[in-house]
């Protein structure tokens, strides 16, 4: 509740206020000299801070991140697309090929069947047609008639 709506008169409370305390800067001692052999000593780096201290230490290499694989220019789905493409062309000179010969083969055996067809068809024509042995004619008994070469006889 607010004092206002009690109609009592507002409470003044004490405000604390807090410094912070400086941290005084910490006395290094130099550090103990080592004999180390020369050249393999690494290099001494010293940084000057705004508020003039200095700042020395070892300067560190920067890590040198893992070689990432180089990635191609162009997609391996591209590259097989192509290369089956490339495969489709040249198996199709082959194809033309197998086509022509499939429609010689077939060509040449239509024209055996119709040599065939020829020679056996003349072959019958010259049974039916050759006056070789008797001239009299044929004899065929058909309801007790006789036909002798178109007459007839009964």
């Amino acid at each position: 509740m607010y004092p206002e709506s009690t109609g009592r008169a507002p409470v003044q409370r004490a405000v604390e206020v807090h410094q912070p305390t400086p941290i005084p800067p910490a006395v290094v001692a130099p550090a103990p000299l080592v004999p180390v052999q020369p050249g393999t000593l690494p290099t001494v780096a010293s940084v000057v801070l705004p508020d003039g201290r200095v700042v020395t230490g070892y300067a560190i290499p920067p890590a040198k991140p893992e070689p990432v694989a180089a990635k191609p220019a162009v997609s391996r789905t591209a590259m097989n697309i192509a290369l089956g493409g490339i495969g489709f062309g040249a198996v199709c000179g082959g194809l033309i090929l197998l086509t022509t010969f499939i429609a010689a083969l077939a060509a040449l055996i239509h024209q055996l069947v119709i040599l065939a067809a020829v020679i056996f068809g003349g072959w019958v024509a010259v049974q039916v047609f050759s006056a070789s042995g008797h001239r009299e004619g044929t004899t065929v008994n058909i309801r007790k008639a006789v036909f002798k070469r178109n007459h007839f006889h009964g």
